[in-house]
């Protein structure tokens, strides 16, 4: 039997990352992010319940540099994640499937979930 070399599919080395590919990714990654994201506000919600030293503690936590960190970053995720799916729930109405109209969404999410995370965080920044 003749050992020829199977032929391999296109992958990342045959194609160049298009905006198209990156959001797709991106959405499913912001999507597991959330889930953690919703864990770590259910102990929060828990630290909450336990009485003010739990909840002192937990809150110790989300001040920190790292907490912050964690939060913007989250901040971003959920809108990100957001947008994204308002984008996806157009094109399930067969809005936007043209390639022009498709490339133009997909920026929209990531330029709106930035402008998004930048209005969260200075109306956050300044009522602190």
């Amino acid at each position: 039997m003749a050992n020829r070399p199977r032929p391999l599919s296109p992958h990342l080395q045959v194609y160049r990352w298009q905006i198209q590919m990156a959001t797709s990714i991106l959405h499913r990654v912001t999507g597991i992010v959330l889930s953690v994201g919703a864990l770590i506000i259910a102990g929060g919600l828990l630290a909450l319940m336990m009485g003010p030293e739990s909840w002192n503690c937990f809150s110790g936590h989300a001040s920190a540099w790292y907490g912050k960190a964690f939060l913007f970053a989250w901040t971003w995720v959920f809108a990100y994640h957001l947008c994204n799916g308002i984008r996806h729930v157009a094109q399930d109405f067969a809005i936007g499937f043209s390639k022009a109209a498709f490339i133009r969404s997909s920026w929209l999410s990531v330029i709106g979930s930035l402008v998004i995370t930048a209005l969260v965080w200075a109306y956050v920044l300044m009522g602190a």
